[in-house]
Parts: structure tokens; C-alpha cells; sequence
């Protein structure tokens, strides 16, 4: 079956750095576009960041643009989301996932799998 398991979240002081990491299995990882969502207590899950199948195009939510990217190697079946600069309002926990129609879907219900999320917790 399809799994995506995240690892890499931890616990930061606000202007650190993190790199996270999400790991696919059970599908042809080459063929799919991956995305980063992150939900906060209290707070809907919302679109991070998104990679093309090949990895030649990203998309990121306005208010991690300049500060997270996001890459992939196709070669070991892996998707990444490097954080820099990071906020106490980045804290949230962290999920990769799979399987929308549309690369850069900001829509968590159009995607079909889900890892079980790794948290980022940023102290001021």
C-alpha cells in the first residue's frame, strides 16, 4: 500500500533552520507531484509547497516564499522541505502528500494520501 512518512521535525529557536523529510513507497514516485501542508492547533490544514513530478517546477504559499524550499530525488523516492528563517508562527505539524489532481491543489481534501506528519515546534 501507499505510505509517506515524514521525518526531521524537532524543536527550534525562532531564525534556525530545519529540514524536513518525507519518504513514498507503494507507487511510482516519479509520476507524481508532492506537496507540504502544515496544520496548527486550532487551525485548518493549509498548502505550504509543491513540486512537479520532475522537480523542474515549485509553488509556495505567500508567506513561505523566500524562507522554505522544497526539492525531491526522484532517485530515492523522496520529497524535502528545507525551512530557514523560521517563525513561532511556523509551528504546526507537518505533512507531505500525494495524489491531487492538480500539482499546486491548496486543497487537502482533493489529495488521496497523507503521511502521518512530523512536528515543527519554533520558540521566540
Amino acid at each position: 500500500q501507499v505510505q509517506l512518512v515524514e521525518s526531521g521535525g524537532g524543536l527550534v529557536q525562532a531564525g534556525g533552520s530545519l529540514r524536513l523529510s518525507c519518504a513514498v513507497s507503494g507507487l511510482t514516485f516519479s509520476r507524481y507531484s508532492m506537496s507540504w501542508f502544515r496544520q496548527a492547533p486550532g487551525k485548518e490544514r493549509e498548502f505550504v509547497a509543491a513540486i512537479s513530478r520532475s522537480g523542474g517546477v515549485t509553488f509556495y504559499a505567500d508567506y513561505v516564499k523566500g524562507r522554505f524550499t522544497i526539492s525531491r530525488d526522484n532517485a530515492k523516492n523522496m520529497v524535502f522541505l528545507r525551512l530557514n528563517s523560521l517563525e513561532p508562527e511556523d509551528t504546526a505539524v507537518y505533512y507531505c502528500a500525494t495524489g491531487s489532481g492538480l500539482t499546486n491543489s491548496k486543497r487537502p481534501d482533493e489529495y488521496s494520501y497523507w503521511g502521518q506528519g512530523t512536528q515543527v515546534t519554533v520558540s521566540s
